[in-house]
């Protein structure tokens, strides 16, 4: 028997993201139960096949075929279902009756009583057949009914669940009486669904897996919350910010919290968790900085790897009359060049070894003609030295003019020097000394990839500038200044921006924004509308190490 009501229906398809946000009263279900002559889809065949197709609590169809399996049953599976040899000798093979049973699941979720035993049988005849494995989404109502009501039954087998829900339909170990009363406990069960805030697809497929620990009931403190891109706040009962998040779609992202995540970190943070705030972004590239700005303001305890910097450092070259490089606390005396801000001391200093390597700067710190020899790494040959004041200015000066033109034009003598130091000290079988260049490498190779992003958007000054998804963003120096979408209108004409260009960022802070700025720039489908300086990069690229056998 096959009726649907709703007239055809396509094959099933895999089901997109916007799908599985949508709200439960607009996504089709297909609840069924399938009937074998045994446990395993390996070596055991479909007898009968029942399903009832709903959408929006409606019912739309109903499907009921016997199968004949092209082997004896079991007598023990007749005893359990009453299906007899002689009832499937002139039923349909399941070649016959699949393409019709597929075409009427269509795009709807899967629903069943253990479902994934009635899958395994679909998914192996689809294979054998050739249409594939079943895309649909799948749902169990064990799971669910674990989740939900546990407690309250003595277990969870579809007769004690219909029984509990007062099912008209008793199941009996027929296909079709038995998808009937799975769909009288699955409306149950999503009912009590409801109350704990599930009304969208996402939230249904997920609350299956979720956490079974007193901070679940929290959960009620994502009702309202909308699906749109922006950032989230989690406060403590003292109103404290404990951390600071950002999502495409908020809801979605609060929620997974309670979702399976087992991270201890996270169960701690739930367990403080007494109210969430938000805040709607209108671009993605809105809510990254919005994120970025409330940790640096609130310091949250729980956004560990997001806090501000404590120790910030610059690496600057001195301008004295024999430059040398040195770490610097502010930006406040950027010198004749000045690289950062570091997060703390170690990468700043990653980067001055990098640069000793590859250059022969002085190392040494004290005044030039003060001493009777030169330092020790001038005397190995690995720096220039004026202690004894045999050093020509000139020629020193020389080596200061290549470095800042390596820096800010062609870093390829730079970073080709230190990948040359990788390898011999790989082939020479030194190699914790070849680590070390080649992290030196990487962190100098960042650096100046910082720098040069910082100079173009110091130098481009004021940027309207356009997304692929219409998202629109005003950006003054590396920092946001306005963000929206869905608006449509004349170009914006920015008047020009007198003002100096700062070699480095003055703050960890105003250094990350610049970055997620920039990246936001560099993305494909990004357009500059107006701009009211000038965007130029070096032509010579950053070459980053690809793969070298250290």
């Amino acid at each position: 028997m096959f009726g649907l009501g709703s007239g055809n229906v396509t094959l099933a398809r895999q089901r997109t993201f916007d799908d599985l946000g949508a709200p439960l009263i607009d996504v089709p279900f297909c609840i069924l139960d399938l009937e074998t002559t045994g446990g395993s889809a390996a070596d055991c065949e479909i007898t009968e096949i029942g399903a009832v197709r709903y959408r929006g609590g409606e019912r739309e169809g109903t499907f009921q075929t016997l199968v004949n399996p092209g082997a004896p049953i079991p007598p023990f599976i007749t005893v359990l279902t009453g299906i007899t040899q002689a009832m499937v000798v002139e039923a349909p093979r399941i070649a016959e009756a699949l393409p019709t049973f597929l075409e009427f699941i269509g795009d709807a979720v899967i629903v069943g009583h253990n479902i994934r035993f009635d899958m395994s049988f679909l998914n192996a005849a689809a294979e054998r057949l050739g249409y594939g494995r079943l895309p649909n989404r799948t749902l169990d109502t064990i799971g669910l009914a674990r989740r939900l009501i546990r407690a309250e039954t003595r277990n969870l087998k579809l007769s004690t669940l219909a029984a509990f829900f007062r099912s008209p339909t008793t199941p009996t170990h027929r296909a079709l009486d038995d998808a009937t009363a799975t769909a009288h406990v699955f409306w149950g069960l999503l009912e009590r669904a409801g109350s704990i805030g599930v009304t969208h697809l996402d939230d249904l497929l997920t609350l299956p897996t979720a956490r079974g620990n007193p901070s679940y009931g929290k959960i009620r403190l994502t009702e309202g919350i909308p699906r749109k891109p922006g950032v989230y706040l989690f406060r403590d009962r003292d109103g404290q910010i404990i951390y600071v998040g950002k999502a495409k779609d908020l809801r979605a992202r609060v929620r997974s919290y309670f979702y399976g995540d087992t991270r201890k970190k996270i169960g701690t943070m739930l367990r403080e968790l007494a109210s969430i705030d938000h805040r709607v972004c209108e671009t993605e590239l809105d809510a990254l900085v919005t994120e970025l700005r409330m940790i640096g303001e609130h310091r949250p305890r729980h956004n560990r790897r997001s806090k501000p910097a404590r120790s910030p450092h610059w690496v600057r070259l001195t301008d004295e009359r024999f430059p040398r490089l040195s770490l610097a606390r502010s930006a406040k005396d950027p010198g004749l060049l000045l690289l950062g801000p570091f997060r703390g001391r170690h990468g700043a200093q990653a980067v001055v070894e990098a640069l000793w390597d590859a250059t022969r700067i002085r190392r040494c710190t004290g005044a030039p003609a003060r001493r009777s020899s030169r330092c020790a790494p001038a005397q190995m040959g690995r720096a220039l030295c004026p202690c004894d004041g045999t050093l020509d200015e000139d020629a020193y000066r020389a080596e200061i003019d290549d470095l800042r033109r390596a820096i800010d034009g062609d870093p390829t003598p730079l970073l080709d020097g230190l990948t040359g130091r990788i390898v011999s000290f790989a082939q020479a079988g030194r190699f914790e000394e070849a680590a070390w260049a080649r992290d030196r490498h990487r962190a100098l190779a960042r650096a100046l990839e910082h720098r040069r992003a910082w100079s173009a958007l110091q130098q481009a000054g004021r940027i309207h500038a356009v997304d692929g998804d219409g998202g629109e963003a005003i950006i003054d120096r590396g920092r946001l200044t306005a963000a929206w979408s869905g608006r449509r209108g004349a170009p914006l004409v920015a008047p020009p921006v007198e003002h100096d260009s700062l070699q480095a960022p003055g703050s960890v802070a105003e250094a990350e924004e610049a970055r997620l700025v920039w990246s936001w720039l560099m993305e494909p489908g990004v357009r500059l509308i107006d701009v009211s300086g000038s965007v130029a990069l070096p032509a010579a690229p950053v070459r980053h190490l690809d793969r070298i056998a250290v």
